[in-house]
């Protein structure tokens, strides 16, 4: 974790561990599915399903934390004087994060409901 939420390097971390998560969830199903796909008779409660359940809500769990790490620190700034650039940083990378939690779950979360090797 970089030490400072104003520093620009938040604006896209948040956006590379999405996009590196999606490549790994869709990489890591295509491997999975040429290796050893499971029944289609067992429907979407495989070992597979379960990894990639298990890496979403981790990838997501991350992502909210470093939100809340800037969130606060843009409460905490408010509180002293600060520039507005302080300010600026932290509140857009906390949206960042908070977008790419949301991104995370709204692709992950299908895993659910669908069988894995269609």
């Amino acid at each position: 974790m970089i030490a400072s939420p104003a520093h620009p390097a938040h604006l896209v971390i948040g956006l590379v561990v999405w996009s590196v998560w999606f490549v790994v969830l869709y990489g890591g199903l295509s491997v999975a599915c040429a290796v050893a796909p499971p029944a289609p008779s067992t429907g979407a409660l495989t070992w597979i399903n379960g990894v990639l359940l298990l890496l979403t809500l981790l990838v997501t769990g991350a992502l909210l934390v470093q939100a809340r790490h800037c969130l606060t620190a843009v409460r905490r700034s408010h509180d002293r004087p600060a520039s507005g650039l302080m300010r600026f940083l932290p509140a857009v990378s906390g949206a960042l994060y908070l977008a790419s939690a949301v991104a995370t779950l709204a692709v992950g979360l299908p895993v659910i409901m669908l069988p894995p090797c269609l």
